[in-house]
């Protein structure tokens, strides 16, 4: 038997697990991987104008920080790229695929003292795009002002309850942290982007950390417990002003319009000779020409009719006999007045 079988069996076991996220990673060690690589590997990504001063400062940085790891970089300023390369000395072969997503993270203005975490074992990054998930660009521009929030308190809150480090910059939303909370960092931003407010998604996350800490709920179903987002928009498409009724269906053809010879046949004018169909058509334009003269004479002594005017009624005939006074009776009240004065 061998030094290994001597031993008995080993503590790690095959069964299924209720929490892969619960699992340790491994560490892996330089004694892994005694021999080193066989190949150099090497990776190279553009960055935008604007990023080029800040890279040229931190760049002695980065090559410090790539040494550590047994990698080589390059930045060209010509180009505008930047360059990761493995050395013979390098012994982790997935180094150079975080070290790849360091400098993708770089170009898209993440700073140095972010991107670096990236380069932990527990530790990794996303690039969401969310330049084509919109078509118009108000709508684009509301919504990813939405994923921000008022002094980018909405961006705060995703970043405690994920533990990850978010930045939305241009046409993507750069997320960097632990795998799980990667994982709900892109849920939100998608859910965001299809017009689902992320308020939702954050007050979610929220009861989940509380039920959490009960592990009488821990086989239970959470979803009662959860905001259920209704979609209440309704389509602003326009609608017709007058809608035509829909005939119902039968199975026979519609009937066939009458041509003009059958109106002619119908009326008797076919069977007119030329002079006949040619006064009659005379006449109909004189009828016609008739009918408007007197439309216009009618407009035109409009303004020269008389207004007409109300009969008096019953009620003014009597207001105005109230109204009139007897000469006699006053002129005997008067005459009494003054002999009363001269007695």
């Amino acid at each position: 038997m061998s030094d290994n079988e001597s031993e008995g069996p080993t503590n790690q076991s095959t069964e299924p697990v209720d929490n892969a996220w619960s699992l340790k990673i491994p560490a892996f060690k330089p004694e892994d991987n005694p021999h080193g690589l066989v190949e150099e590997s090497s990776f190279a990504t553009l960055f935008p104008k604007y990023r080029e001063k800040y890279l040229k400062e931190v760049w002695p940085l980065v090559q410090q920080c790539l040494a550590e790891h047994h990698l080589k970089a390059e930045l060209d300023l010509i180009e505008g790229s930047m360059v990761v390369k493995t050395t013979r000395k390098t012994w982790d072969p997935y180094i150079i695929i975080k070290s790849r997503d360091m400098i993708k993270l770089m170009a898209r203005s993440v700073p140095f003292e972010q991107a670096k975490r990236v380069l932990q074992d527990d530790t990794g990054c996303d690039i969401i795009k969310i330049g084509n998930l919109v078509h118009k660009k108000e709508k684009f521009v509301k919504r990813r002002q939405r994923l921000i929030g008022p002094n980018g308190a909405t961006l705060k809150s995703i970043e405690l309850l994920t533990d990850c480090y978010v930045l939305v910059q241009g046409n993507t939303v750069s997320a960097l942290g632990p795998y799980k909370g990667l994982q709900q960092v892109r849920d939100i931003v998608l859910d965001t982007m299809n017009n689902v407010h992320p308020i939702y998604n954050i007050k979610a996350l929220m009861i989940k950390r509380e039920l959490m800490k009960d592990p009488k709920l821990a086989g239970e179903d959470w979803s009662r417990f959860l905001p259920k987002f209704k979609n209440k928009n309704i389509s602003k498409r326009k609608q017709p002003k007058n809608k035509k009724p829909k005939k119902e269906y039968t199975p026979f053809p519609p009937q066939q319009p009458e041509s003009k010879i059958d109106k002619q046949l119908a009326t008797g004018e076919y069977f007119l000779n030329k002079e006949q169909k040619q006064a009659k058509r005379q006449q109909e334009r004189t009828a016609k020409q008739a009918e408007a003269a007197k439309k216009q004479d009618e407009r035109r002594n409009k303004d020269f009719v008389p207004p007409t005017e109300d009969t008096p009624g019953p009620s003014r005939k009597r207001a105005a006999e109230d109204n009139k006074v007897d000469v006699q009776a006053l002129k005997a009240k008067l005459m009494k007045a003054n002999k009363n004065k001269r007695s």
